[in-house]
């Protein structure tokens, strides 16, 4: 899967199969850029990367690495590409493939066992579909990545032995569709400060990202912790387990941060919750946890959808296009964050 919150949503696929085969080596092949969120996973053996635009001496290398090395080979997309790695890979074949009405759908017939797509399910339960093909008992457990040394970490970073608590904003997802307004984050920082919470900051290594990050941080108040670009993404997910609260938007943190288990804000506006809402920590149903419209708290998650007649519209923003504002949440307003902020610190007892 091309993005990182997405290869975290087959973290419950993969730990099944370890615990119903517990002696067997399982191995992950993934694009390079999205490795770092299956670090110290407890449940895979190897991980094998391939460019996310591979060269012909590539697939060369690829094709050697995986020619008949298995026994099982289990594809969790319908492309072309994850296909023909199982073909290659094992005798036995599991996969996602189109619709019957789609192109490729006649992938069916070159598989053991398929399920074709469905739109309408949690991506989570995609996925797990999959293991009822091999009558594998399905885990709903994320595992998000997993630091080895934290002693490092926590010299580097003072606050994360703080007892007065700290917050992290996650302010810049990958696309301008799915942004919040500059002026609703600075608000809840506020708000947050108020309250106590230090604030911390979380952002990636793009230089676009961090400059973004860097514009809100000289806006709050001082002493706010910066820390994107600064760590790993095992790094973020042991620090986020240490918070209070995490508030993000649909992006693949905010389903880190559902994953560690702490109480997790979600914002979101032309994404479909009911397929890609964060997986609350110990929702262990073979039903979608959110439905496709309204705002709703469960477990360790408080989604917040945006209003509009038109939500959520499955588009790219209201241009049509991944650079492109939705007014659905520009008009979001902080109000809303912050009841949810007080609801959440109510009842947490972290």
């Amino acid at each position: 899967m091309r993005f990182l919150g997405d290869v975290l949503l087959t973290t419950p696929l993969i730990r099944s199969l370890r615990q119903a085969y517990p002696d067997a080596r399982i191995d992950v092949l993934v694009f390079s850029n999205t490795a770092s969120m299956l670090e110290g996973n407890p449940d895979i053996d190897h991980i094998i990367t391939t460019p996310n635009r591979p060269k012909f001496s590539d697939y060369r290398h690829l094709v050697r690495r995986l020619f008949r090395r298995y026994d099982l080979a289990v594809a969790t997309q319908a492309g072309d590409r994850p296909f023909l790695y199982t073909l290659l890979a094992a005798p036995l074949r599991v996969a996602v493939v189109p619709p019957k009405n789609a192109t490729g759908w006649w992938k069916r017939f070159f598989v053991q066992h398929w399920m074709a797509y469905d739109g309408n399910l949690h991506t989570v339960l995609q996925h797990l579909r999959l293991l009822d093909l091999i009558n594998v008992p399905r885990c709903f457990s994320l595992v998000p990545p997993q630091l080895g040394n934290t002693r490092q970490l926590t010299q580097q970073f003072p606050f994360l032995a703080d007892n007065t608590g700290f917050a992290v904003l996650h302010p810049h997802p990958q696309w301008t569709y799915k942004q919040w307004t500059v002026e609703g984050w600075l608000e809840v920082g506020f708000y947050l400060k108020k309250l106590g919470l230090t604030l911390v900051l979380s952002g990636g290594p793009a230089p676009e990202e961090v400059d973004y990050v860097a514009t809100i941080q000289r806006q709050l108040p001082e002493h706010t912790i910066n820390l994107a670009g600064q760590v790993s993404l095992a790094q973020l997910a042991y620090i986020i387990a240490q918070a209070k609260l995490y508030i993000g938007p649909d992006t693949g943190i905010t389903h880190l941060a559902a994953a560690t288990g702490i109480p997790v804000i979600a914002l979101y506006g032309p994404t479909n919750p009911a397929i890609w809402a964060p997986w609350p920590c110990g929702f262990n149903q073979n039903t979608n946890p959110f439905a496709k419209t309204g705002s709703r708290q469960l477990n360790n998650i408080s989604l917040i959808q945006g209003e509009g007649d038109c939500v959520p519209c499955h588009l790219e923003g209201c241009e049509r296009h991944r650079q492109s504002r939705s007014s659905c949440l520009d008009t979001l307003p902080a109000e809303r964050v912050k009841q949810a902020i007080s609801e959440v610190l109510t009842s947490s007892p972290r």
